[in-house]
């Protein structure tokens, strides 16, 4: 397997431990970094099932798992973007499932330093190409320190 046909299978290859932007297994998923960064510190989970393509599949106590598993991971991108950026203002959290077709769940960061008009909208007001296609803000070696982070949070968090 080459190195980009992980992009083709996330959930296998998180599973195969060949996934390059998993964080954590959890419990119910896979804590992974977003693979753009125009917001840092975004972060994404990941089901382990990739047959499941929404919350309500999931057994009560399955979702339950999943759930917690995303609370965990808002918070260690809060706590990590928090004490890396002083203008970091909050994380949103969104289900959407409008793309990808396994549950999965965006972790974004929010800043004071994003401009006016953006601040207080949803991310996917964004309209800049060079934010979800360009390389400046690819996830990259660059990235290694947050990520470092987020994962010192997130096991904290498992303790």
């Amino acid at each position: 397997m080459n190195a980009t046909d992980w992009r083709h299978d996330r959930i296998g290859s998180a599973h195969r431990g060949e996934n390059p932007t998993v964080l954590r297994r959890l419990d119910a998923g896979f804590a992974v970094m977003g693979d753009r960064q125009f917001l840092p510190g975004y972060a994404v989970l990941l089901t382990d099932d990739p047959a499941v393509t929404r919350l309500s599949e999931l057994p009560r106590a399955r979702r339950l798992a999943y759930l917690t598993d995303l609370e965990r991971c808002a918070e260690a991108v809060e706590r990590a973007c928090g004490r890396l950026d002083p203008a970091f203002r909050r994380v949103n959290i969104e289900i959407l499932g409008n793309t990808d077709p396994y549950l999965h769940a965006h972790i974004w960061p929010r800043y004071d330093w994003e401009p006016d008009h953006l601040v207080r909208m949803p991310v996917w007001r964004y309209e800049d190409e060079e934010c979800w296609r360009g390389e400046h803000h690819a996830l990259a070696p660059r990235h290694d320190a947050l990520r470092a982070a987020i994962t010192r949070e997130l096991d904290a968090l498992l303790k």
